[in-house]
């Protein structure tokens, strides 16, 4: 397959098993607001400047120019990290609220309960998703995850606030061992 790859390796640029694909170093906000609009099936921010979100990839501005670049149908899926409240994931996803219709959140149930910091991946598209079919397979995963979406998203999101380039800041810092298997 052809198309950009993200490596931030300072002594490679090669995406193992995607030969073909064109590397860029620079950052992924700078590619999106380069890119032409309706050019991209899927986008992928896993995205972290040492163990953190950067704050130029969090707000609104950045959230518009992901979903000019998406072609109809096109989904955005982001990797992000919190802990209970969730303040930060809480406000990327009203952030993402002010660009997509349909949102779906992505995290293992003890993370969702507020146990411990971890992962979440949020998706993003202007059409509905198949939310049943990813709820079934997540939860049959060697490490199950959970789907929310439609109202108990929302509820989740409540009282959040879409993030301005201004006001924007980085992923929280994650708590020494969060990460370790074992």
């Amino acid at each position: 397959p052809t198309g950009p790859c993200w490596n931030w390796s300072p002594s490679t640029c090669r995406c193992p098993g995607t030969p073909a694909s064109r590397c860029t170093r620079r950052t992924f906000r700078a590619w999106l607001e380069a890119a032409p609009g309706d050019s991209a099936d899927v986008l992928v921010a896993d995205v972290f400047g040492g163990s953190r979100v950067p704050a130029h990839l969090t707000s609104v501005t950045y959230a518009r120019e992901a979903a000019r670049v998406l072609r109809d149908g096109g989904v955005y899926l982001a990797n992000l990290a919190d802990a209970a409240p969730f303040a930060f994931l809480r406000s990327q996803l009203a952030t993402l609220g002010t660009q997509f219709e349909e949102l779906v959140l992505i995290a293992e149930p003890g993370v969702l309960r507020g146990r411990r910091f971890g992962n979440a991946v949020l998706a993003a598209s202007h059409r509905p998703l198949d939310t049943a079919a990813l709820a079934r397979r997540t939860a049959a995963d060697a490490f199950p995850a959970r789907v929310e979406h439609g109202a108990s998203l929302r509820d989740f999101v409540r009282g959040a606030r879409p993030v301005r380039d201004e006001d924007a800041v980085p992923s929280p810092e994650p708590p020494d061992g969060a990460f370790g298997i074992g």
